[in-house]
């Protein structure tokens, strides 16, 4: 069943300037709190709704398209397995170890960490930002309905999800 142009603009994720702001003071007090390394908010399409902490050395657009793709991947698994979702995944490499939180149902917190932190910390941290966040979303969805001619933000590029979609193929010689 095909949606009509008006469910998805109902359906669609905004991110106003002073939400973006929040969330970054957010995450900025989540990578005190844990020690990791950097935490981005990434929106369930692939699409990098912000970041904080040291990510010059990280291809931001392949990890968010592959965070979401991730996701999607562990939400089938856990469907064979009779499970609804999985909120959490885990990867652990040999230096650098990421951690995916969904965040209410439409984002998720991905957090990438070293040696400097433990998976403890991490887990329990992101946990909260997790909670904090998803009732920052809430709070923003309920001034939405209650102010619902607001000016709307730009939105993005028209060629965004081509990009991602490039960028996957890219990767993965598609």
């Amino acid at each position: 069943m095909a949606m009509n142009s008006k469910t998805l603009r109902d359906n669609r994720l905004v991110f106003y300037a002073d939400l973006v702001r929040d969330v970054n003071r957010i995450l900025r007090e989540f990578l005190k709190l844990s020690n990791a390394k950097c935490a981005m908010l990434i929106d369930r399409e692939g699409h990098m709704v912000t970041r904080q902490g040291v990510t010059r050395d990280i291809d931001v657009d392949t990890i968010s398209a592959l965070v979401a793709g991730s996701f999607a991947a562990t939400k089938e698994m856990a469907r064979v397995l009779g499970e609804d979702e999985f909120s959490v995944l885990f990867h652990q490499g040999k230096t650098d170890n990421i951690q995916l939180s969904l965040v209410g149902d439409r984002t998720l917190l991905t957090v990438i960490f070293d040696e400097a932190t433990t998976l403890g910390a991490v887990r329990m941290y992101a946990a909260e930002t997790a909670k904090r966040l998803a009732e920052l979303f809430q709070k923003h969805e309920a001034e939405q309905r209650m102010n619902p001619h607001r000016a709307p933000p730009e939105d993005l590029s028209t060629g965004f999800v081509g990009s991602a979609k490039d960028k996957l193929d890219d990767l993965f010689g598609g």
